[in-house]
């Protein structure tokens, strides 16, 4: 598996508060769900093929 790419993210404290309830109702991580929903988001919009969706890791390994 290739390695993660790695940065800072700046969120509202609620945002955050939001994702973190979110994230803990579908038993993931904050981090693992950020990833999810971006991944949704880009692969609805056309930008990232089912194929290459399908490629990623298992959401364990994510964190």
């Amino acid at each position: 598996m290739a390695e993660k790419k790695r940065f800072l993210l700046r969120l509202d404290p609620k945002l955050y508060e939001a994702l973190e309830s979110w994230a803990a109702d579908e038993f993931r991580s904050v981090n693992t769900h950020i990833e999810f929903l971006l991944r949704e988001a880009v692969r609805k919009s056309g930008r990232l093929s089912a194929k290459k969706a399908e490629e990623r890791p298992d959401e364990e390994e994510m964190e």
